[in-house]
């Protein structure tokens, strides 16, 4: 399964997803991010809390929902912005969900304080992570309906 994890600018949310994503998850599951409107770099305190982390960020950059290696299996939108965007055409029927996640990007504050956004934005992504990787493996193939109520409803999991 291959999941897309958007966002517009894909320098915080969907690249700690990504990479988050694909240290945890099993073989044959893989993840991509892209941007709608990509900033053209990765946001250093990604980069630093990934690495903290443990979680390797090699080949890990901002890149345009048009350049993607992969169709995708799953969209998952971490943002409002990319969440009300139109998927390209060439997406198709693609399934789609929103796990919104507030912008790290965007804090303000001390060092501290924009720091604590950054790791509360990692926390809720990879509890969603964890939580999507503990689905049944066949359920997206046995019950689709099923499948889509579990995705969504992780996306509501903390605030």
């Amino acid at each position: 399964m291959n999941v897309l994890f958007l966002c517009t600018g894909n320098s915080c949310r969907s690249i700690l997803a990504e990479a988050t994503f694909n240290a945890l998850a099993p073989a044959g599951m893989r993840a991509m991010s892209a941007g709608s409107q990509p900033a053209g770099y990765v946001h250093p305190r990604s980069l630093a809390l990934l690495a903290r982390e443990g979680i390797a960020t090699e080949g890990v950059h901002s890149k345009s929902w048009n350049d993607l290696p992969h169709t995708p299996d799953l969209v998952v939108t971490v943002c409002a912005s990319a969440a009300g965007e139109t998927c390209p055409v060439y997406l198709g029927k693609v399934s789609r969900t929103h796990w919104g996640v507030a912008d790290p990007a965007r804090a303000t504050g001390s060092d501290a304080e924009i720091d604590a956004a950054f790791e509360h934005a990692y926390r809720v992504l990879r509890a969603r992570i964890e939580a999507f990787l503990a689905l049944p493996g066949e359920l997206a193939q046995r019950d689709p309906v099923a499948f889509q109520a579990e995705v969504d409803r992780i996306g509501t999991l903390l605030p």
